[in-house]
């Protein structure tokens, strides 16, 4: 890796991390002047005043809000996102119980949403202006417009409730300890199907519809048609010339696309009730977890800031041109 390519990820980094601060810096203040008093779920009216106070000092709520954020930075240059008032456990902890399965959760949604995108894009342009293209455009757009929600709803009531071949919610079943390996492996499939389905539709629709105009700008493009006049076979011209020129600008996309996905499938992970980092999220914003909300926050603006690093990269590695754009 080159000085340049530093230079511009190290600008990049710096900027990246100044936002992620103002933005949890913006949030703290937000939450702490919002209605509402956490403690409340943990103080009985047969508490004495004295009692109550003890509550919000473990908590940390009684020193002023300046102070507060004084000591929220503090903690945060070290590395501690505090105590969850729910688990009442290091933030930290909490998170890495869950960050997993949205780890191995995103990521295959990620490889389903680029294979298949990738997969009609190519089946696309190779029947340009036939029905079976024009109908891939259209259905493509529609389901890029429908919310994810009731794309999950949908699929609940079509799959779960009236064909009942798949399980509406959870990550295994009840009995799933009594299965055999395969078994188990079998059950993990079943529940995750339809998650990976509603997770998965919107970002095939929108891998689809920039690798399909990337591809149709290059196939338009002098050179092929000059490799074409050079007796060169379709299929090499695909394989060795029009998709390498064409994935390139879909890589920034990705990045973000993952950083999403890795940040946690919130919506997602609600309605099928999977121990993941969006339904964490959902549960410390009901809770009034401060610290949780924060830390949820956090790691989740970190793996976009990476993510997107990482998409830097590799488009500063396939095309010099963008080390030009990256510097400047």
């Amino acid at each position: 890796m080159n000085k340049e390519i530093i230079l511009s990820l190290t600008k990049r980094l710096v900027t990246s991390i100044v936002v992620l601060l103002l933005m949890l810096s913006f949030l703290f203040v937000l939450l702490r002047y919002s209605p509402g008093d956490p403690t409340q779920k943990f103080i009985s009216p047969k508490l004495s005043p004295k009692l109550a106070l003890k509550v919000k000092e473990s908590f940390g709520l009684d020193k002023p809000v300046l102070k507060q954020y004084q000591n929220f930075l503090v903690n945060l240059s070290t590395g501690d996102l505090g105590i969850s008032y729910t688990y009442r456990e290091p933030v930290i902890s909490v998170i890495g119980k869950y960050l997993p399965f949205t780890a191995i959760f995103s990521l295959l949604s990620f490889i389903i949403q680029i294979s298949l995108g990738l997969f009609l894009a190519l089946y696309s342009i190779k029947r340009k202006g036939s029905w079976i293209d024009n109908f891939i455009k259209k259905f493509s757009l529609s389901v890029y417009a429908l919310p994810s929600f009731v794309i999950g709803v949908l699929l609940v009531y079509l799959f779960s409730w009236k064909l009942n071949l798949f399980p509406s919610s959870g990550l295994k079943s009840f009995d799933h300890q009594s299965f055999s390996f395969f078994g188990q492996l079998g059950d993990y499939a079943s529940h995750l199907i339809l998650p990976l389905i509603t997770l998965s539709l919107g970002g095939i629709a929108v891998f689809y519809k920039y690798l399909r105009d990337n591809l149709d700008e290059t196939f338009n493009a002098h050179f092929v048609m000059n490799l074409r006049s050079y007796g060169v076979t379709e299929k090499e011209i695909i394989k060795k010339h029009v998709i390498p020129n064409s994935i390139g600008p879909m890589i920034s996309v990705a990045g973000v696309e993952l950083g999403i996905l890795l940040s946690g499938a919130l919506i997602t992970e609600v309605i099928f009730g999977l121990p993941g980092m969006g339904r964490l999220a959902i549960n410390a914003i009901l809770g009034r977890d401060y610290p949780l909300i924060i830390g949820c926050t956090f790691v989740a603006g970190v793996l976009i800031i990476l993510s997107n690093l990482i998409a830097d990269i590799v488009r500063a590695k396939l095309d010099k041109r963008i080390l030009k754009e990256m510097i400047n």
